[in-house]
């Protein structure tokens, strides 16, 4: 084995980037800016203008003397530590330039990327509960994310309480003080908080500076709080921002944007980094070098693609909300509720282009509407340059419990789109004609 250290508890160092220039004359540059070069130095590669893909597993020391001077470091028979390249499963020049890109968007000290955006999740709470802990989350979640607490985490004496994503301060206040309660009975902790706001596939917002208060009120030790970011990060949102510590990512979405990878990633504070980190190390799962390649191409152009997704999304609902066939729309463009509005002035910086349409009738009448789209993909997934539509009741969530689904707002009658970069007028076009066959 490659590993000389416990990595379970030390995380095997990277490199020590390189100082980076990230004003001009006390001017901040943009993360679109920074998107170009950050973090890759071309005289490193021949002068490559992009970097190149280091397909290698294993690094070359320049001497022996080297090499034990770095596992000296790691393993602590030297102060000071150390930094490099060792092994392609704890890190490599494509992963390193990728992970600092994405520290950017998020304005986080350190970031880490993986294989996807279920194992970057699992991880994460893998590296912060024990027996007898609880995490507390919102509903609804990603049904993998939900399943992985509720019937994975659970077999290890992990137990959870949730609450609904648009919950008052008083009622995540409650929902500490019995997890707190909860967990005292059980001999472990509140180990961690994980929202996802927005919600898939409702769209319903978590107020993070609610749940904040409430965790530095009820719990006196280290518990992070995690936040699933993928329906508005990074451009839409920033959770660090308003109270978050972590803030997570299927970098398949909106950050890949071409539905042609698969990935995910974490971004926060170093300190909440490295016990992931660490466990990462041990379990592999750090993303491919080459999927790391391709997300840097596309950290290029995710601004412009989500800025023009965004504005398609407007367009296709402002002409949604006024169709007969529609009861309604989960779009945070149109939002209905005052509480849900008041999370969205203070959280967010766009409405998204995702966005859930309830249609007159049922499972029959949403799958006539599906059958019948020409430019939109009937698919899973979102965030792509193209258009797509899903019944998130009978697919991406057809193994959370009916009772469970009605509670969270998951009905027959909701069809899940994400808009592309399509010309929206055609888009438009489609929507109606598929809607006359409702």
């Amino acid at each position: 084995m490659t590993d000389a250290i416990d990595a379970v508890e030390t995380p095997t160092p990277r490199r020590n980037p390189k100082p980076e220039k990230t004003s001009i004359g006390g001017r901040e540059l943009k993360p679109s800016t920074l998107m170009m070069g950050h973090g890759y130095d071309p005289t490193l590669s021949e002068g490559s203008l992009k970097p190149p893909i280091f397909l290698t597993s294993t690094f070359a020391f320049p001497s022996a003397a080297d090499g034990k001077r770095h596992f000296e470091g790691i393993t602590g028979q030297r102060p000071g530590g150390a930094e490099g390249l060792v092994y392609s499963r704890f890190n490599a020049p494509n992963q390193e330039i990728l992970e600092d890109r994405l520290a950017i968007w998020d304005g986080a000290e350190d970031a880490l990327s993986f294989s996807s955006g279920m194992t970057a999740i699992c991880i994460l709470m893998l590296a912060y509960v024990s027996h007898g802990d609880v995490i507390v989350h919102s509903g609804p979640l990603y049904a993998a994310s939900e399943g992985f607490v509720s019937k994975v985490l659970s077999k290890f004496g992990v137990t959870y309480i949730d609450f609904p994503a648009g919950a008052s301060s008083e009622e995540i206040d409650d929902v500490l003080k019995r997890a707190k309660k909860q967990a005292g009975e059980n001999g472990g902790k509140v180990a961690l908080i994980y929202l996802e706001s927005p919600g898939n596939p409702t769209n319903a917002l978590v107020d993070i500076e609610a749940v904040r208060e409430a965790r530095d009120a009820n719990l006196k030790w280290d518990c992070p709080i995690a936040i699933d970011n993928t329906f508005l990060g990074p451009l839409w949102q920033r959770p660090l921002d308003h109270g978050a510590d972590i803030v997570a990512y299927s970098l398949t979405k909106y950050v890949g944007g071409h539905s042609d990878l698969v990935a995910g990633s974490i971004a926060g504070a170093k300190k909440w980094m490295d016990p992931v980190r660490a466990l990462r190390n041990t379990m592999g799962g750090i993303v491919d070098p080459n999927t790391a390649w391709m997300l840097l191409r596309s950290l290029e152009t995710v601004e412009l693609r989500m800025q023009r997704a965004g504005e398609n999304a407007e367009k296709v609902c402002a002409f949604l909300k006024d169709h007969p066939k529609v009861e309604g729309l989960g779009y945070l463009g149109l939002i209905k509720d005052a509480r849900q509005q008041d999370i969205y002035d203070r959280h967010c910086l766009g409405a998204g282009s995702t966005f859930s349409v309830f249609l007159k009738g049922g499972e029959a009448e949403c799958f006539r509407f599906l059958d019948n789209l020409v430019i939109a993909k009937l698919a899973v997934s979102l965030g792509g340059t193209e258009t797509l539509a899903s019944h998130p009741a009978s697919m991406t969530h057809l193994s959370v419990p009916h009772a469970r689904r009605q509670q969270l707002g998951i009905t027959d009658s909701l069809v899940r789109i994400s808009i592309g970069i399509e010309d929206p007028d055609d888009l438009i076009a489609d929507f109606e004609q598929a809607l006359e066959h409702v």
